[in-house]
């Protein structure tokens, strides 16, 4: 008896692609109907402004001011409850602390923290810092993946399965499984890694957390065979946790904490909603994008210091005729900010002194040229409705580049910051929430009679 030849799960078959070709065909509306009906695509207007969705009293992104009775572009700034993130980070920094843990009870309840406060927040924190018994062994180990967010949501959602309340959505449960989840991420995260790599053939090396230190610093102590990290390292890490906390409602993975959490479901799978959308490279994953490149842009360009080559290389991207030929260039532009962003503004001055610890200067200088060059050639090439400056994106790649990171964790490092945001999102919602969320879609197709099989 022959063998029973198995499905191709994996494959696009000839009848698939024929199929996907229908798909294609009756899914297309042509771009002129967005416009003719005033359709917001993406929710925002042609300047980047957001369509009021919500009220929100944890974040503001503010890119512009009133002058004369007119809104006009200014320097890009961002607020945690109130406070300035250039105030926040300046005021842990100067007090050579971390700052993770004082900006997250800063985003969860509001106001900052006193001193005793903060110290049993952080002893809060660490109790917190476990995981089920087994659960690497049966969870984390077991068919490990090789896209460290996709196994994050499946811990995540796993999780659910370990509370006896899982279900419960009154805000005291609430902030119990969220704390929980900020506390258990970077393990999950790491422990995720290390998992992957011993099916791949490398050895495997499960540290624990120390309740002695930052979760920045735990988490490059878990990470590392030999635990060890500078100080100078730490507090970066620290840093970048701080910036992507959170970006206002508006932004797609919060937006979804939102929208998944009006309807009324459990935090576990509010989060892995969450994490689905960060994952995305017009999102958390855009880092990774720059990195790469960059990566390809070293190549290419023989002299790093020459203008005229740099710039001929970013025309090829745009005419998509470099890299991965999708006409842009990563780590440039920005929903919201079109002088600065804020958070490359401040990781730009940390990034400079890394840079010349590590030994990267001339890769440093290589990306000022960029973000320099970049918004010249993107306005010769496109027609741009505001202005085009660097995100936070564009170094925080560099960053995780020089702190040794693999790339596979740049994304999650950014979901253990904004996974902050979120729960502070979905307690928002839960205390005010009174309607599912349910935007409108205007319907493009005619109504049709049926016809029946012989007549078709």
């Amino acid at each position: 008896m022959g063998r029973i030849k198995e499905p191709a799960l994996f494959e696009i078959t000839p009848e698939i692609s024929k199929l996907a070709g229908l798909c294609e065909e009756h899914n297309a509306i042509e771009k002129e109907l967005y416009t003719k009906f005033e359709v917001k695509r993406g929710l925002r207007d042609l300047n980047g402004k957001g369509v009021l969705a919500g009220l929100t009293t944890i974040s503001d992104v503010s890119a512009k001011k009133i002058v004369n009775g007119e809104e006009v572009p200014c320097e890009g700034n961002l607020y945690y409850r109130g406070y300035n993130v250039k105030d926040l980070v300046k005021g842990f920094l100067g007090d050579s602390r971390s700052g993770f843990e004082e900006i997250t009870y800063l985003l969860l309840f509001g106001e900052l923290p006193s001193k005793e406060n903060l110290e049993r927040f952080h002893k809060l924190l660490e109790e917190r810092r476990t995981l089920p018994p087994n659960f690497v062994r049966d969870v984390i180990m077991k068919a490990p993946s090789r896209d460290m967010m996709n196994s994050l949501s499946r811990s995540i959602l796993n999780l659910y399965s370990y509370d006896p309340a899982a279900d419960d959505t009154s805000i005291p449960n609430v902030l119990r499984q969220c704390l929980n989840l900020i506390s258990q991420f970077p393990m999950l995260m790491v422990y995720g890694y290390h998992a992957y790599n011993y099916r791949m053939g490398e050895d495997l090396y499960i540290y624990a957390p120390s309740p002695k230190l930052s979760t920045a610093e735990n988490i490059l102590m878990m990470l590392r065979e030999d635990r060890q990290y500078t100080a100078l390292e730490a507090k970066i890490l620290d840093m970048s946790l701080v910036l992507h906390m959170d970006h206002g409602g508006g932004n797609n993975s919060t937006f979804t904490t939102h929208v998944v959490t009006s309807s009324g479901t459990d935090t576990y799978s509010t989060m892995a909603a969450a994490m689905a959308s960060l994952k995305g490279p017009k999102h958390g994953g855009a880092n990774i994008k720059v990195i790469q490149m960059f990566e390809d842009m070293k190549k290419t360009v023989r002299d790093w210091t020459n203008e005229e080559e740099v710039e001929a290389y970013l025309c090829a991207l745009l005419d998509k005729n470099a890299f991965d030929k999708q006409g842009l260039i990563y780590g440039m532009g920005h929903a919201v900010y079109s002088i600065s962003d804020p958070r490359a503004d401040i990781f730009k001055v940390f990034v400079k002194q890394l840079a010349k610890a590590k030994g990267f200067n001339d890769e440093f200088a290589l990306y000022e040229l960029v973000e320099k060059l970049a918004p010249e050639v993107i306005g010769k090439k496109r027609k741009i409705y505001k202005g085009v400056n660097a995100n936070v994106d564009f170094y925080s790649g560099l960053v995780y580049h020089m702190l040794g990171l693999p790339q596979s964790l740049y994304t999650p490092i950014f979901a253990a910051g904004r996974i902050v945001g979120w729960s502070a999102h979905r307690l928002e919602e839960l205390k005010n929430v009174d309607k599912i969320i349910r935007p409108a879609y205007k319907p493009m197709t005619e109504h049709k009679e049926y016809v029946e099989m012989a007549k078709r």
